[in-house]
């Protein structure tokens, strides 16, 4: 259960489970523990193998050790007026950036700029052989065709240990504003489809408890001009930091109850009514709280061509969504490669792995 801060000591603890068979649990600073089928095995603690390692603000690349801190990325960044576009989720904690990569969660912003696997330019992992590989970057080093860096992203370490992350960031919007309309889910989400197809700098479309909220990010008149197409009512600097963080992180009052499932389908979907609803991106998010859903979620998001997981509550297996045979056979090939004796995050990403 011991921390390890050097990367010989990561491929040595490596190498002894390899041989052994025992599986190792990856954990950094532990905030998505709840995430995922199962944690099973020992406890190997990645935080102390942290730093930054380059970041250039000119070249809009950060590059840094899998253990540091989301904190002390975001304040660097800050300091020069970039950020995380992508906005990962701290779940009112302070992940890892390894873990938020292994997690590949994405905030509100994913309307507008995309999910967080399009942010990673290369990668370092550690397999099981103890052996550290390098994707992107400086030095690709690629397997059947897959653009691994990027595979790794929402991985939930099941192929190795992510050691290194290069991402690129973005400057911070000029200007950006927040609305807030009166409005029915059904009509709410109408809009939300209408106006994507409108250059519209939209960075946020959410819906919650009888409002829309759109936030506009870019440069002043663009954002002034989308503002008065809107209409609504503004939000002020606070109010909308409050709002939008709430979503990001998980922390709005939404996220209270004790069951929530999380739909992911086409923007454009039949929305399916639900007490206790919440819209995200546009309408491509779509959380449901309460039971009343249940496991009727994976149906209506099949029907779609989207999924649904138990994100939290309902005992469901699995609780992520089922793999189709194509993908499940894709996935026990990555893992025959670089795990075959299935030592990393056993039963994290799928249930059972054992026999990959």
């Amino acid at each position: 259960m011991s921390a390890v801060a050097s990367l010989r000591e990561i491929q040595e603890r490596v190498i002894d489970a390899n041989r052994s068979g025992a599986p190792l649990r990856l954990r950094g600073a532990g905030t998505k523990d709840f995430y995922g089928e199962r944690l099973e095995g020992e406890l190997l603690d990645l935080r102390s193998h942290r730093g930054v390692i380059d970041y250039e603000p000119s070249e809009l690349v950060i590059t840094a050790h899998c253990g540091t801190p989301l904190s002390e990325i975001e304040a660097l960044l800050a300091a020069h007026g970039q950020f995380l576009a992508f906005e990962p989720p701290a779940f009112a904690g302070d992940p890892t950036i390894g873990g938020v990569i292994a997690a590949g969660l994405s905030g509100p912003r994913r309307l507008q700029v995309g999910a967080a696997r399009d942010f990673v330019l290369g990668a370092k992992l550690v397999e099981a052989s103890g052996e550290e590989l390098s994707f992107g970057g400086r030095v690709m080093k690629n397997v059947a065709g897959f653009d691994v860096s990027r595979l790794l992203c929402g991985s939930l370490g099941f192929l190795g240990i992510i050691t290194e992350v290069s991402l690129k960031v973005l400057p911070r919007p000029r200007c950006e504003q927040t609305l807030v309309l009166r409005l029915s889910s059904q009509d709410a989400l109408a809009v939300f489809n209408r106006w994507g197809s409108l250059p519209l700098p939209i960075s946020g479309a959410a819906w919650v408890e009888g409002s829309a909220w759109v936030r506009l990010s870019g440069a002043p008149p663009a954002v002034r001009a989308a503002c008065q197409r809107i209409g609504g009512d503004s939000v002020d600097a606070v109010g909308a930091a409050d709002f939008w963080g709430g979503l990001r992180h998980c922390t709005h009052r939404f996220f209270d109850d004790s069951t929530i499932w999380r739909v992911s389908v086409p923007s454009n979907a039949v929305l399916e009514p639900g007490e206790k609803l919440l819209i995200d991106w546009g309408g491509a998010l779509r959380w449901y709280a309460g039971e009343a859903m249940g496991a009727r979620a994976r149906t209506l998001a099949s029907g779609v061509g989207g999924t649904a997981m138990c994100w939290r509550g309902q005992t469901v297996q699995p609780r992520f969504h089922p793999l189709s045979k194509t993908v499940a056979q894709i996935h026990r090939r990555l893992k025959q490669h670089f795990d075959p004796r299935v030592i990393f995050n056993r039963g994290r990403l799928v249930a059972v792995e054992t026999g990959a």
